[in-house]
């Protein structure tokens, strides 16, 4: 009984088995219809990943309509390979070691909408490559080593609706007559020009042109494209912002980096308004202008890497800005300062306010009225003309809202370069101008030299044939003003001191002093500029040359050169130095030296009566008595026999800081001079100090 019960049970459990598989396997496959080494996870999709065979597998169900056979090791297609496969939508055959595509050999995959042909080694394209293939949407053959494209190759496939040819070697482009075509990837390849007889795509979205060696951009061929939503122009030989971007509208991605165009002018990117993302790295930048925060007020995404910033107060604006409009900066890491030296590779997008050297601003108000005042309107002579220039009121002095706390003002030294902390920066490297030019930071934040009458370029390195003499490449201002405003006194052989109280006092809208001074006893003659707060009346000037008259004059800061300028001259004092034979008269030197002297000769006394103490009590005691010498003064003789019989030590014995000693506020120890020289000897084998 029980053996046909077991019986009974193996036959059900065989009846089972099948049920039970088909239960289990998704939408009931059974694993006989997926092909060898590969993954059904679904009725209509096949996966063969790094199936390690050289041609495509048997045994593909008609069904399926994905099929993805990548980094399969596949060498060639034919077009037997796909028979069956009508209700195929997608073939994916990117990372395997094609070398060419047969004509026609897609011909059998009439429902085909997407082909990835990417990361092969194909070469050519023929003609009859993608006929028959009507329905085809998609079409990737990105990262190969195709160099020649037949002029045909593309017919026929009119439902085209991207084409990613990137990263091969053309040189030229086949006519691309494609109606419907949104997306087209033409990046890194050789195409130095593109007009619009090449692209017949009027209802182009995005279109790729990054690093193809373009020149410029044809105005023509983008005027045609109204439907362009996102151009990439990156890594080209641009030299200027394409004039047709100025009249484009409607661009939501755009990118402009690698470009040698220069810095960028608000004025080109007015038609721009509608870009959420925008690329402008490795384009030399220094600066950024303030309106650029106005021009974009849907932008999401940014990219300025790699430009040599210089993070001065002009461009305090564009952190804040970021954080206030949820800015997205991309590439941060690589988005770094230049200049100044104390922000040079610091992250821009992590700079406080405080950190660009702004100047202190404090605004005066009252809860009933508010009130300006107009100043009396300096007038000041220059060599030739004579003009008014109207004083800045009170009222127009900026505010920074966003500021919790005034901002701590800025000193300079005459060893770091000079920084305006108005609107007319100066802040530039040391040494930037040639043959006494003036550096200066033009409104967009980038370095120009204003260069002396016969000199020119760039940083006025060129001399013309009759250049002028030094004392007129610099004319200081002939002020019609009281020439006690500013004065100096002498210090030193190589400083002065300068005297702002009464300058300050005369113009309190004043938000700094821009101070030039020049050595008129010298070869070099080049003004040097300070850039310094309304807060500091005195100012010593350093490392002048001893001997010397130096002019040094005071204007308001963010003035023009020369404009309410005050100037005096000063003299440094000649450089004393003594002969090996002369006397010491500094009073400072005998003021140090009597007390050393007298503290020399008191150690000596008391060294020489703790000696006679000790010799008079080792006399009287013959022998060991109850008190012996200090144990310092034995272990020296010691120390002193060793030595006398050549013996070296070998090791230094641990430095112990002695009980008399006291700690001072510097966390030093002083040792006390007045200290038991003698202890009592009590046998014991240890002479260290006792602490307790």
């Amino acid at each position: 009984m029980e053996r046909e019960q077991v019986c009974t049970m193996k036959f059900s459990m065989t009846l089972l088995v099948p049920f039970l598989l088909f239960l289990i396997l998704p939408d009931g496959i059974l694993s006989s219809d997926c092909p060898k080494d590969c993954s059904c996870s679904t009725p209509e999709s096949i996966l063969c990943f790094q199936r390690r065979s050289s041609s495509i597998p048997k045994g593909v169900p008609q069904f399926t309509k994905s099929l993805y056979l990548f980094a399969n090791g596949i060498e060639g297609l034919t077009a037997k390979d796909f028979d069956g496969m009508e209700n195929l939508e997608m073939l994916d055959l990117s990372q395997n070691k094609l070398t060419e595509i047969p004509d026609r050999v897609f011909e059998p995959l009439t429902s085909l909408r997407n082909l990835d042909l990417s990361s092969n080694q194909i070469s050519h394209i023929s003609e009859e490559c993608f006929q028959g293939m009507a329905l085809l949407e998609r079409l990737y053959l990105y990262s190969n080593l195709i160099k020649t494209i037949h002029p045909a190759a593309f017919n026929g496939l009119e439902n085209l609706l991207e084409l990613k040819i990137q990263g091969n070697q053309l040189t030229s482009l086949p006519a691309l007559s494609m109606p419907h075509l949104l997306l087209l990837d033409l990046r890194f390849n050789v195409l130095h020009t593109l007009g619009p007889s090449d692209l017949q795509t009027p209802n182009l979205e995005s279109l790729k042109l990054g690093g193809v060696g373009l020149t410029s951009l044809d105005k023509e061929l983008i005027g045609n494209l109204k439907n362009l939503h996102e151009l990439d122009i990156s890594g080209n030989q641009i030299e200027s912002f394409p004039s047709v971007l100025k009249e484009t509208q409607g661009l939501i991605h755009l990118s402009l980096a690698g470009n040698p165009m220069g810095p960028l002018k608000v004025q080109d990117l007015k038609k721009l308004g509608e870009l959420q993302e925008l690329d402008i790295s490795s384009l030399s930048l220094q600066g950024l202008p303030e309106e650029f925060s106005q021009l974009f007020p849907h932008l999401r995404k940014l990219t300025v890497a790699e430009n040599p910033f210089n993070c001065l107060c002009t461009l305090a604006w564009f952190p804040r800005w970021l954080r206030a409009q949820s800015i997205t900066l991309e590439r941060t890491e690589e988005t770094r300062c230049h200049f100044p030296p104390i922000n040079a590779g610091r992250v821009l997008e992590r700079l406080e306010h405080r950190d660009f050297g702004c100047p202190t601003t404090t605004t005066v108000t009252t809860s009933t009225v508010k009130t300006s005042t107009t100043l009396p309107v300096p007038v000041t002579t220059l060599l030739s003309t004579t003009e008014a220039v109207q004083v800045p009121r009170a009222s127009d002095e900026p505010t920074d809202q966003d500021d919790d706390f005034p901002l701590p003002p800025v000193p300079a030294s005459p060893s770091t370069s000079s920084m305006d902390l108005g609107e007319d920066q100066h802040f530039c490297p040391s040494h930037t101008c040639l043959n006494g030019g003036v550096c200066r930071l033009d409104q967009h934040g980038q370095v120009e030299c204003t260069c002396p009458k016969g000199t020119s370029g760039l940083y006025c390195e060129v001399l013309n044939h009759q250049p002028s003499p030094p004392e007129a490449a610099f004319p200081m201002a002939t002020v019609i003003a009281d020439t006690s405003d500013i004065s100096s006194h002498e210090v030193t052989a190589t400083s002065i001191l300068v005297d702002l109280h009464h300058y300050i006092e005369m113009r309190p809208y004043i938000r700094g002093i821009r101070l030039t001074y020049r050595n008129l006893s010298g070869p070099d003659r080049r003004p040097i500029q300070l850039s310094l707060p309304a807060s500091f009346p005195e100012y010593r000037l350093r490392g002048l040359k001893p001997n010397s008259t130096y002019t040094v004059c005071a204007s308001p800061l963010g003035a023009p050169s020369g404009i309410d300028s005050v100037c005096t001259e000063a003299h440094t004092a000649p450089e004393i130095i003594s002969s090996p034979d002369a006397q010491v008269t500094d009073p400072r030197l005998t003021t140090m030296l009597v007390p050393a002297v007298a503290i020399l000769l008191l150690l000596v006394l008391i060294a020489i009566a703790l000696g006679v103490v000790c010799y008079l009590r080792r006399k009287r005691a013959k022998g060991h008595l109850d008190l012996d010498c200090e144990p310092s003064q034995l272990e020296l003789d010691g120390v002193k026999d060793g030595l006398d019989n050549g013996a070296l030590p070998q090791k230094q014995p641990q430095i112990m800081i002695p009980e008399p000693a006291v700690q001072n506020g510097n966390l030093e120890y002083e040792v006390l001079l007045l200290q038991d020289h003698c202890t009592s000897n009590n046998n014991m084998s240890s002479h260290k100090p006792s602490y307790f």
